[in-house]
């Protein structure tokens, strides 16, 4: 055991990991399949989850050799790319969070910017109606 970690706080963190495991899946492989461009994770549940790496935080510009390598935690819970230094939390995955909360809620905001819904383009052609978007006011250099 650790220096300085106390046995009351070592029994503590493996029965929260006990109750963890009863209550999620684990991961037991892990590869990259080149050929649909996705992390394929197997769970102990014999489910299998994929997902595209452009869609994960740390892996969107990876290529396909930085993903050939894929290691599983102990536990089955964490997911690590060595060559990207990127992890993933397998309960997380598995509530669809590829990222933290501020990176999903950008890429959220960026798909959302990119919308092209019926009321978009009216609220844009009533704006333009208006004259536009304000020009900016330049500050005089005196000023």
């Amino acid at each position: 055991m650790a220096k300085g970690v106390r046995m009351e706080d070592f029994e503590a963190a493996m029965e929260r990991a006990g109750k963890l495991q009863e209550k999620f899946p684990r991961a037991v492989s892990a590869h990259y399949d080149r050929a649909h461009d996705r992390v394929v994770v197997e769970l102990s549940s014999k489910l299998a989850v994929s997902f595209r790496p452009s869609d994960a935080q740390g892996l969107q510009h990876a290529k396909a050799a930085d993903l050939a390598e894929i290691e599983l935690s102990p536990s089955g819970f964490g997911i690590h790319f060595p060559r990207l230094d990127a992890d993933f939390y397998v309960p997380a995955l598995l509530e669809g969070f590829l990222g933290s909360r501020k990176w999903m809620a950008a890429r959220m905001g960026e798909a959302g910017g990119k919308s092209r819904s019926r009321a978009k383009k009216a609220a844009a052609r009533a704006n333009g109606l208006k004259g536009g978007r304000p020009r900016r006011k330049e500050i005089a250099a005196g000023d």
